[in-house]
C-alpha cells in the first residue's frame, strides 16, 4: 500500500526554479502547491511559470494548486545624499515628508499615512528591525525620534510600524493589477499581504469575484489582535513569521503560531507555516538541526502546509529543500507521538449533519479495517471538514470540479481525484473504489468509507455515509439502485 504524506509542501518559484525540468522535479520531490511571489518578476515571467505548472499537472494526472502572493504596500525611507549613515544609540533623528536627500539627522518618509497614525512613544523599525527608534514628538509631516538600537541606515530601507493600525489599504495599485492578472490567469489561491483588519480581506474577495480563494497573511500585530474576525472572512491563513518576528518580540512568535494553527484547524480552514523554515539550504545542501526541528514542530502542531521561500525560488538546492521537507514530514507522521498530539487537540464542537458524518467516518476508519475515506465534494467543504478530524487513513477528495480539487491541494491529508459528473450514489461508490485502487490506497480485499451528498452536485448537502468494498462486483451485488 502507498504511504501517504498528510502535510502539504508549498514551494516558491523564482530564478532558480523557472524551467520545466526543475518545476517537474520539485513536484516529484513532493511539492503540492507552487507559490508565485508577485513582489518579484514580470507578469510574463509569472505566466510562463504558471503554464509550466499546468503542463506538469496535465502530464502527472494530479491536480496542483497555484498560489499568487501579493506584495502589499511597501513602506520605505527615501534616499541619502552622502550614502549610508551610522545612527548611534541615543541620538536624535527625524523622519519627514521633505523629498530632499537625507543626512545623518533626517530622511524622507514618503508616507503621510504613517504620520497621521503615529503618537509619542510609538516605535519605528528600519531595515527589518535592525534599527529601532522611539517617537518623541510628531505631527502631520514629521516625527522626531530617539534611536534606541543603532545601525547603518541607507537608501530605501523598509520601515515597520508595529504599534499602530495604519490607515493604509492592504491592496496597493500594483496589488490590484497583480490580483486581476493572477485571477484572469487562473490561480487557485491569492495570498494577501499587510492584512490589518477583516475589511482588507473583504475588499480582496470582492475584487477576486470567486475566481480564487483568499488566504490572509498574518504578519502584523494588528492582524494577531483581530485574528478571529480575519479568520471568519478568509478561506485560509499563512503564519508569516518573518514580519511577525520584526514587529513583535521574536520570542512571542512560537505561541502565536501555535494558537493560529489550532484556530484554523477548528474552523476547518487550511493554514500554512512560512518563512525561514530551511533558510540555510539557500546555500547548503544540508539544513541545520534547528531548521529540521522547526519544520517538525509545525507538523506536530497540525499545520496543513509548510512553505519554502527563497530556498526553492533562488537557492542553490531547490529540489533538495523540497525533498528534505518531505523526509521530515514522513518521519514525523510515522512517529506514534504525532498521533497522540494530533488526536488530543481534536475539537469536539460539531453543529451540523456534515460535522457528524465526517466525525463518524473518522471513528469508523479508526475502529475498523478501513483503507481510506473517500469524500465527494462540490465546494470542498466535506473534504475540509474531514481533514479537520485528522483521520489516520488517507482522505481521497473526489469532485467533478477541477477548481475545487486544486484548492484542496493545500488541505491536510487530501489526495485529490477528478471524477465525471455523477447522478447516483452507486456511481459514486464505484468511482471511489476505483480511485482507491488506482492510487494505491486499497486493493480489492479492502473496505473504504464513502461520503457524499444526495442530491448530487449541490454544495452543502453531505448527508450519507457508506462502508463499501473495493471489489466492484461486491458493490453491484450488495448496493441497491
Amino acid at each position: 500500500m502507498r504511504r501517504h504524506r498528510k502535510v502539504k509542501i508549498v514551494a516558491t518559484l523564482g530564478p532558480a526554479s523557472s524551467d520545466f525540468a526543475t518545476i517537474r522535479a520539485l513536484f516529484e520531490a513532493g511539492a503540492d502547491v507552487f507559490r508565485l511571489n508577485m513582489s518579484h518578476g514580470t507578469h510574463e515571467e509569472q505566466r510562463a511559470r504558471y503554464d509550466i505548472i499546468r503542463r506538469v499537472e496535465a502530464e502527472s494526472g494530479r491536480p496542483i494548486a497555484v498560489l499568487a502572493d501579493l506584495q502589499g504596500p511597501k513602506l520605505r525611507v527615501g534616499t541619502f545624499a552622502q550614502g549610508p549613515h551610522d545612527l548611534a544609540d541615543g541620538q536624535a533623528f527625524r523622519f519627514d515628508l521633505d523629498p530632499a536627500p537625507g543626512d545623518a539627522s533626517r530622511v524622507q518618509l514618503p508616507h503621510p499615512e504613517i504620520f497621521a497614525a503615529l503618537e509619542p512613544g510609538a516605535e519605528l523599525l528600519v531595515n527589518d528591525g535592525k534599527i529601532r527608534l522611539r517617537v518623541e514628538a510628531c505631527g502631520a509631516d514629521f516625527a522626531d525620534c530617539t534611536v534606541t538600537a543603532g545601525g547603518a541606515i541607507s537608501n530605501r530601507k523598509g520601515v515597520n510600524v508595529p504599534d499602530v493600525v495604519l490607515p493604509l489599504a492592504a491592496l496597493s495599485e500594483k496589488d490590484r493589477d497583480d490580483l486581476e492578472f493572477a485571477c484572469a490567469m487562473g490561480v487557485d489561491w491569492l495570498a494577501l499581504s499587510f492584512v490589518q483588519r477583516p475589511e482588507d480581506v473583504i475588499e480582496a474577495r470582492e475584487l477576486a469575484k470567486g475566481r480564487a480563494a483568499i488566504l490572509s497573511k498574518i504578519e502584523k500585530p494588528a492582524a494577531v489582535r483581530a485574528f478571529s474576525e480575519i479568520l471568519k472572512v478568509s478561506d485560509g491563513i499563512m503564519v508569516a513569521r518573518g514580519d511577525l518576528g520584526v514587529e513583535l518580540p521574536v520570542h512571542s512568535v512560537p505561541p502565536i503560531q501555535k494558537r493560529l494553527v489550532r484556530a484554523c484547524r477548528a474552523a476547518a480552514k487550511p493554514v500554512i507555516v512560512a518563512t525561514q523554515m530551511l533558510e540555510s539550504m539557500i546555500e547548503s545542501p544540508m539544513p541545520t538541526r534547528a531548521e529540521v526541528s522547526d519544520v517538525a514542530t509545525a507538523i506536530y502542531e497540525g499545520a496543513d502546509a509548510v512553505m519554502l521561500s527563497a530556498e526553492s525560488a533562488a537557492g542553490a538546492y531547490p529540489v533538495e529543500a523540497v525533498a528534505t521537507m518531505d523526509n521530515v514530514a514522513r518521519s514525523v507522521e510515522s512517529d506514534p507521538t504525532y498521533r497522540d498530539i494530533i488526536e488530543s487537540s481534536r475539537s469536539a464542537k460539531r453543529q451540523t449533519v456534515a460535522d457528524a458524518i465526517v466525525a463518524a467516518a473518522r471513528e469508523i476508519a479508526e475502529t475498523t479495517d478501513i483503507s481510506c475515506i473517500c469524500a465527494f465534494t462540490q465546494s470542498g467543504t466535506t473534504a475540509s471538514l474531514t481533514a479537520r478530524e485528522r483521520p489516520r487513513v488517507p482522505i481521497v477528495a473526489m469532485s467533478s470540479e477541477q477548481d475545487t480539487l486544486r484548492r484542496l491541494c493545500l488541505t491536510w491529508g487530501t489526495h485529490c481525484v477528478q471524477t465525471p459528473s455523477l447522478e447516483r450514489f452507486k456511481q459514486a461508490v464505484v468511482n471511489a473504489a476505483k480511485a482507491a485502487r488506482d492510487f494505491g490506497f486499497a486493493d480489492e480485499s479492502n473496505q473504504i468509507v464513502v461520503m457524499a451528498g444526495v442530491p448530487f452536485n449541490v454544495p452543502g448537502t453531505t448527508n450519507i455515509l457508506r462502508i463499501a468494498p473495493c471489489d466492484e462486483r461486491l458493490i453491484y451485488r450488495t448496493d441497491p439502485e
